[in-house]
């Protein structure tokens, strides 16, 4: 995205996506839940967490939440999305916010002097970087972590065929539907469908499929990588920095 201006960094996209989308991601719940799980049990006492592409923090907080001595750094390269983590996390001593654009290697110069790192988590962000930078990416987390270190990406993926693909948007959609029902909404489901299918931002997404992003993450030296969640398109997968 470097040389151009993202529609993640503009208003309009950043409130629609936190007021009518994320509130319908099935399984959110359980996708943290999971998250927590491995984390207490692969790095039990983080002294830091970096929520990479933290949007308005809801993984960082969450874990902040289960971890209240951990310090949590929430990094983004969307100013909205800084400001309105700003507004959930508040005056709080044990995070720190900071402008991190993770399309270019320069974001660990934003976060290298705040370290060690012990647990990187990105939730529904990476996706929108090719491939080739994706790697480099998980690369550079690789070598910001600390031994025994955990990185753990919540994230859109590919789909293995166009029919399956079809089936995580209708799948999607009823549950974009299902939540605007709760709202004072009155969209029908084939105005929600059309609004899914023609959203500004599906063009920035460059998806790539899980078991080949977990044979990046294998190449590049973690261990114990697996794949610990998936929903169609939605898939939890990472590993650690094995202690030497």
């Amino acid at each position: 995205m470097i040389g151009r201006i993202s529609k993640w960094q503009t208003d309009e996209l950043v409130e629609t996506y936190l007021q009518g989308v994320r509130g319908a991601i099935p399984a959110a719940s359980l996708q943290l839940e999971i998250i927590n799980h491995i984390i207490k049990s692969w790095c039990p006492h983080p002294r830091c967490i970096l929520d990479l592409g933290c949007g308005d923090g809801v993984i960082g907080r969450f874990l902040l939440g289960q971890n209240p001595e951990t310090h949590v750094i929430f990094a983004d390269f969307s100013d909205p999305m800084l400001d309105a983590a700003r507004k959930q996390i508040g005056h709080n001593v044990q995070t720190t916010i900071v402008t991190a654009d993770f399309s270019s290697k320069s974001w660990v110069e934003s976060i290298g002097n705040l370290g060690p790192i012990d647990v990187v988590v990105s939730g529904f962000a990476i996706h929108h970087q090719p491939d080739q930078r994706k790697k480099e990416l998980y690369a550079e987390v690789f070598h910001l972590l600390a031994e025994g270190g955990v990185f753990l990406d919540m994230e859109h993926v590919a789909s293995t065929t166009p029919h399956v693909e079809s089936l995580f948007d209708n799948y999607f959609i009823d549950h974009l539907h299902q939540f605007h029902q709760g709202t004072e909404a009155t969209k029908t489901r084939d105005e929600i469908a059309q609004d899914f299918y023609n959203r500004p931002d599906k063009v920035e997404n460059i998806l790539a499929a899980v078991p080949d992003q977990c044979e990046w993450l294998r190449n590049i030296g973690f261990t114990d990588v697996d794949c610990f969640f998936k929903v169609f398109e939605l898939a939890l997968f990472g590993g650690r920095k094995a202690s030497n």
